[in-house]
């Protein structure tokens, strides 16, 4: 169990049957006052922020939260779809027909995944976060590669002093860019600041 002193900055600890991460910390000792904690919760299941203030009776267990590889497929509206690693979708066989192999898929909505949603595109294996049967959170690769599908020209001589332009990448995303890449290339990004790295591979 974790007691109230225990739910420093990253905790993630169970409260109410759903699991929740510490934000902010705040110890307070004053004078004739049992001292108390003063936190900002976010709950992982419904991604809501609350501010939450505990004393020394309280205590948590902590959450336990399970990792998992899955592979995202596609994006529907504000739903995006994923399956479990090692259940691929089925297949059609040489007759046409599919096979049936059992295919573990579930969604998750736009506003579960923030801003982790804008650098998904299909086939990308990812890690889930899982607490009980409920996938909580996703992490992605640090770096990831695009294939550029606009951008502005570049002309000689503004390659050469510098400068950036803004692309548009295959899954939509929008970033800057050094002038030197061009449409077609294939760039590396980094998921964490959504900051261009280096061109993968050109033209």
């Amino acid at each position: 169990m974790l007691s109230y002193t225990d739910l420093s900055k990253g905790t993630i600890f169970e409260m109410d049957g759903e699991p929740y991460l510490v934000l902010e910390y705040t110890f307070l000792r004053m004078q004739q006052r049992k001292p108390t904690v003063q936190t900002k919760l976010k709950n992982l299941i419904t991604g809501k922020i609350v501010a939450k203030s505990f004393q020394g009776s309280d205590a948590f267990p902590e959450a336990e939260i399970e990792k998992q590889p899955i592979t995202f497929l596609y994006a529907n509206r504000d739903e995006f779809w994923f399956y479990e690693k090692g259940n691929p979708p089925p297949r059609l066989d040489e007759q046409g027909e599919s096979r049936r192999a059992k295919t573990v898929r579930f969604s998750m909505k736009e506003e579960q995944l923030g801003d982790i949603a804008k650098f998904l595109k299909p086939n990308t294996e990812v890690v889930a976060y899982k607490f009980g049967d409920k996938i909580i959170n996703i992490e992605l690769p640090v770096k990831m590669d695009y294939k550029v599908i606009e951008a502005p020209p570049s002309y000689k001589g503004n390659t050469a002093t510098g400068g950036s332009k803004t692309v548009k990448l295959e899954n939509g995303l929008q970033i800057n860019v050094p002038m030197f890449i061009n449409e077609g290339d294939v760039i590396r990004v980094n998921t964490s600041t959504g900051e261009y790295v280096e061109r993968a591979e050109k033209k």
